[in-house]
């Protein structure tokens, strides 16, 4: 048995009794990772700080290196994030639905967890307490599988929880760290359908479709976020220029980060000498059709890649539209299915753009960077989902649950 499996198999037996354990138990062992993330905050940030030299040495790009990065302030951030697990409702035993049939049987659909969860994730090692955390509150066991890039931080991180868990009196199991030094345990852990219950991969979208097209065990696709904010001809301007800078620069290295920015014609002559100096202030590099270009000599002519680009840096592809349907249209055929955005006064022209646009959110007169776990009052997230099946948008705990009937009977037999 390899590695890969056999901490699969130790997470299998880890996740029977994570199963059965209490609300009282999990939340007790969240505040108990919380506070020894904070204790062990310099050692984190110091095998953090490795990982950061590594990249740098590698050439990775600023935006790249800011997901990577751990502070002291997201060290606590993280440990925040699991004291708020713990204050979170547990979803394992919510009833569904339930009735009693005519014949008398009590019939409950109750919520239970998936049992062995792993996830594949690039960058951001501050995903591993996070992932940990909402596995363990909604029952899972977490075989973590995160990049090379981050090893030395998650390994710390993984080290830290395992042992607050275990001094919580759960399994330490429930939380496994995968080696990230060779792609060969992507490989196992997506081949190890029996162990693994379900992957969810986070990251690019080469990553994303790998996962997808090669794991025999199910997947949860959460997907790239080519967000787009379209610009009504309706638009409040000083709404709009908000919005589109918000939804772009307040963090340029996240999914809900708009991507794309498509102006209605009629109100291009108003609104787009506005944004694009605001963006430029703001070191955003603007890649434009041939119609944008002529605004402004910072605009650089975007190619046909550049629609379809989820950029997660300084840059954003602007485009002007003739009408509202140009407007879907163009979603329809670049955007990731994650956020979109319309600005506008018009009731009908919202309403349209909500039924019509096909996205796991639709922000009216609001940032793409609302789309979000934490902003949606869910707790930490595991993902944002952009599949139709199972679960769609951020993934809170019942997203990480199935469910299971209970048939309760009086000697009941089957005629």
């Amino acid at each position: 048995m390899t590695t890969v499996l056999k901490q699969a198999a130790d997470a299998r037996a880890a996740s029977i009794d994570l199963a059965a354990a209490t609300r009282a138990e999990k939340d007790r062992a969240l505040l108990l990772m919380a506070d020894r993330l904070v204790e062990r905050a310099e050692d984190i940030v110091a095998a953090n700080a490795a990982d950061v030299n590594n990249a740098r040495d590698a050439g990775q790009n600023e935006a790249m290196i800011d997901r990577l990065t751990l502070t002291p302030s997201r060290v606590a951030a993280m440990a925040d994030g699991l004291r708020q697990l713990a204050a979170l409702p547990d979803p394992v035993g919510d009833v569904v639905r339930g009735s009693t049939l005519a014949n008398g049987l009590e019939l409950r659909q109750v919520r239970v967890p998936f049992g062995v969860v792993g996830i594949i994730y690039e960058g951001r090692p501050n995903v591993t307490a996070d992932a940990a955390g909402i596995c363990l509150k909604s029952g899972n066991a977490a075989l973590l599988r995160g990049s090379g890039s981050a090893y030395s931080s998650n390994a710390a991180i993984v080290a830290v929880l395992r042992k607050a868990v275990a001094d919580a009196g759960l399994p330490a199991d429930a939380i496994q760290l995968l080696d990230a030094t060779t792609r060969d345990s992507v490989k196992e852990l997506m081949r190890a359908r029996g162990l693994v219950d379900v992957l969810i991969p986070r990251g690019g979208a080469d990553l994303i479709r790998t996962v997808v097209e090669e794991s025999t065990v199910p997947v949860i696709e959460t997907g790239v976020g080519n967000c787009h904010v379209y610009v009504d001809q309706a638009a409040d301007l000083e709404k709009a220029l908000a919005v589109t800078i918000n939804s772009k620069t307040q963090r340029l290295s996240t999914c809900n980060t708009a991507e794309s920015l498509l102006v209605h014609i009629d109100i291009a002559d108003s609104f787009l000498p506005l944004v694009l100096e605001e963006l430029t202030l703001k070191g955003v590099t603007v890649h434009g059709d041939p119609r944008v270009t002529g605004y402004s000599d910072d605009v650089v002519p975007a190619t046909e890649e550049d629609w379809g680009k989820e950029y997660l840096s300084a840059d954003i592809a602007v485009a002007i539209v003739d009408s509202m349907d140009d407007a879907l249209d163009h979603i329809r055929r670049y955007g990731s299915g994650h956020t979109e955005a319309i600005v506008s006064e018009s009731g009908t022209a919202t309403r349209r753009f909500a039924a019509r646009v096909d996205a796991a959110a639709v922000m009216i007169n609001a940032s793409t960077r609302f789309t979000d776990g934490g902003e949606f009052g869910f707790g930490a997230e595991i993902g944002i989902s952009t599949q139709k099946l199972h679960a769609r948008g951020p993934m809170g705990l019942p997203e990480l649950t199935s469910t299971k009937y209970v048939v309760t009977g009086n000697g009941h037999t089957r005629s």
